[in-house]
């Protein structure tokens, strides 16, 4: 087995329920009874492989997230940019030199007023969401294609009931 195949071996299940157990030690609660751990080895490993997928395209996860999020709009501040996607505006500023070095983006003065600036994708990169997008349905599926619809509903509303439990409102970047 490679390190990267141990690396993302996730644990042994000791049951399908998951019920904190104390240990022998004091009381204290197994890590595999814990969500949060299950969570974390499904979200390490769903990452890591999206990150993999989405570089070979040569961009990372956090300048899809920004390229995702111009595809639906004709072009926004970096300001609005920032909001919508839960960064701060040095993080999208970054991005955005960084997209537009790749000339993925354009930016250019806002035509409402002049002293502001406003990015919208290139045609190139207008081009490449859609297959970066393609390749976060199969990511998805790589994952969780093995669930029955029902299954990956009743996931994906349990998962939103604990974001608005906890009142997340920013985007997953990494």
């Amino acid at each position: 087995m490679s390190s990267t195949s141990r690396r993302n071996a996730a644990p042994k299940r000791e049951s399908a329920v998951v019920e904190p157990k104390a240990s022998r030690e004091g009381g204290v609660s197994a890590l595999e009874s814990h969500i949060g751990y299950w969570l974390r080895v499904v979200s390490n490993h769903v990452s890591h492989a999206f990150r993999m997928k989405v570089e070979r395209l040569g961009v990372t996860v956090a300048e899809w997230v920004v390229m995702r999020a111009l595809f639906d709009e004709g072009g926004m501040k970096p300001s609005e940019l920032a909001e919508k996607i839960g960064l701060t505006r040095g993080a999208v500023s970054k991005l955005v030199d960084r997209l537009a070095t790749k000339r993925l983006i354009v930016v250019r003065a806002d035509p409402r007023d002049g002293r502001a600036q406003v990015v919208a994708l290139s045609a190139s990169g207008r081009r490449l969401v859609p297959e970066l997008a393609a390749l976060a349905d199969e990511n998805d599926a790589e994952a969780f294609g093995h669930l029955a619809a029902e299954d990956r509903a009743s996931l994906v509303r349990a998962l939103r009931a604990v974001v608005d439990r906890l009142g997340l409102t920013e985007p997953p970047i990494d």
